[in-house]
């Protein structure tokens, strides 16, 4: 019997699913509730100031608890919502594209905006690699 067919298994992959989407998730939402709380901190980096630097950051940081919705049921129970668990790879795949395109089209002599854009499509690109590769292996699984 292959390790692939060991029921033993699945706990420890169902776990480590957990964990993944976990971990995209509790970073997403303490990266939202910082620019919630302290968007000071944070304008500089989309080359923002005053009041409309604070209320965009802000409203960065409402979208992405709007985005992170969807994670805490596959967090859950990865293999019962597998469905969503597809929807939280879209929307990953959405963030890595959309966020790429950006940085791809923004002009030379955007130091911070370009820093900003980087740290973005590394950290959902790696969320979105690790995410997938786990979903993957539940839908061998099943």
């Amino acid at each position: 019997m292959s390790s692939q067919d060991d029921p033993k298994s699945r706990p420890s992959l169902l776990w480590l699913a957990r964990f993944v989407v976990g971990v995209v998730f509790v970073i997403n939402v303490s990266c939202a509730l910082a620019f919630l709380s302290q968007p000071e901190r944070y304008v500089p980096g989309f080359e923002l100031t005053g009041v409309q630097g604070r209320i965009i950051v802000q409203a960065i940081g409402i979208l992405f608890l709007m985005w992170n919705a969807t994670y805490p049921l596959v967090v859950i129970h990865p293999d019962r919502y597998r469905t969503l668990f597809a929807i939280v790879l879209v929307q990953q795949t959405i963030g890595v594209l959309g966020e790429t395109w950006l940085l791809t089209t923004l002009p030379a002599g955007h130091p911070a905006l370009w820093a900003t854009g980087v740290r973005f499509i590394v950290f959902d690109g790696l969320g979105l690699i690790a995410m997938a590769i786990v979903f993957w292996l539940l839908e061998r699984r099943s």
